[in-house]
């Protein structure tokens, strides 16, 4: 099973001059807590709602501070076509919860979450070692 199998299509985009309110509103109103940070269509870091709270809000950062101060750059990302079990395991080993996707220009095509990945992965493959299984 690939990552573009699994992915989230409908990807919320953050632009660096955004402000941290209207970043924390747009994730607020769609439930959820992370964005990839997006300058022209190039991915050019994440920003979660613990990077806000953590190094803006904390710090003393204005409402109307831009994301592009509180990203995190060089973000681990992984590619439509890597297999997603490998990509469940690297993400479990390393703690990451959510990854951008990127297409072979590296742009950005989704996002996939551990979540995502563990709950499909596991049910794939459970399948497949009862069907396995079966044929015996």
């Amino acid at each position: 099973m690939k990552i573009r199998d699994l992915m989230s299509r409908d990807v919320q985009i953050a632009r660096p001059d955004d402000s941290l309110q209207s970043v924390s509103s747009r994730m607020a109103a769609g439930d959820f807590g992370f964005m990839p940070v997006v300058d022209g269509d190039q991915l050019i870091g994440t920003i979660t709602d613990r990077d806000m709270t953590v190094r803006a809000i904390a710090t003393g950062a204005s409402a109307s501070a831009p994301v592009l101060q509180f990203i995190s750059r060089d973000p681990q990302t992984v590619r439509e076509d890597d297999d997603a079990k490998s990509v469940l395991e690297a993400m479990g080993s390393k703690q990451i919860r959510r990854l951008p996707v990127v297409d072979n220009d590296g742009r950005i095509a989704g996002v996939v979450s551990l979540g995502d990945l563990s709950i499909r992965v596991k049910e794939k493959y459970a399948g497949e070692a009862l069907e396995e299984i079966s044929r015996q």
